[in-house]
């Protein structure tokens, strides 16, 4: 059964009327963000958190925002809390998990929600541990899983003795960020490098090792008549 993910759009609440005005695209992508960052976090991000993901300096700025957001109908606001919003109209579905998803994985420095270039909700019977993330395959691609640019691949955190025989793992190292196959025989444990011509590595010390996670699915676009993403469970 093929199943589908979509990026996070706002559905109004049965009963809620529609809103009169409607937001402008910063406005828009500032209450798309707070709608997904409340579905992860289970708290609204701060005024400074909002300017941060926008790249917008000005606190002032960020609170102009959402006052107009409030005026609009979308939010009920609290000035004198950090956090004082609340969302209104919105479905926010608890069998639904949002997920940053990234570009590209950054090297040497921790995964931060608030630096996802989007999100993705999806079923959280397919995303069933913490800390979950989404990354966007780039031009290289990964042939050897059939990865196309511009597929989705769905990590989860995990550690290495847990990760099952010719399972694929995102592993940090000198050279940057790269996907490599688990591969165990006797003589130890093995990370094959998914790169043509490239060469296996033996795990000596297990606890050194900077292992992002375990790719658990791939969200392939069909092709570009098609806006749905197959997801495919690994």
């Amino acid at each position: 059964m093929d199943t589908y993910a979509t990026p996070h759009s706002c559905r109004a609440t049965p009963g809620v009327s529609r809103m009169a005005i409607a937001p402008t695209d910063i406005e828009r992508r500032i209450l798309d963000f707070m709608v997904e960052y409340l579905r992860s976090n289970t708290y609204q991000p701060s005024i400074r958190e909002i300017g941060e993901r926008f790249g917008i300096k000005s606190t002032k700025t960020v609170s102009e925002h959402l006052q107009a957001l409030a005026q609009k109908g979308f939010l009920e606001r609290d000035p004198s809390r950090s956090r004082g919003v609340r969302i209104l109209g919105m479905d926010m579905n608890p069998d639904v998990v949002s997920l940053p998803c990234y570009r590209e994985l950054p090297e040497g420095s921790e995964l931060r929600p608030d630096r996802a270039e989007s999100f993705l909700s999806l079923d959280r019977k397919l995303v069933p541990n913490r800390g979950a993330f989404v990354v966007r395959a780039g031009s290289d691609g990964l042939p050897a899983l059939g990865v196309s640019e511009g597929d989705y691949l769905l990590v989860e955190p995990t550690v290495l003795d847990l990760a099952e025989e010719g399972s694929v793992v995102v592993v940090r190292d000198e050279g940057g960020v790269s996907y490599r196959r688990v591969s165990r025989n006797g003589r130890g444990v093995y990370l094959r490098d998914l790169r043509p011509g490239s060469e296996s590595i033996r795990v000596e010390d297990a606890d050194a090792l900077d292992l992002v996670g375990r790719v658990s699915a791939l969200i392939h676009r069909m092709d570009g008549r098609d806006a749905n993403a197959s997801l495919t469970a690994h």
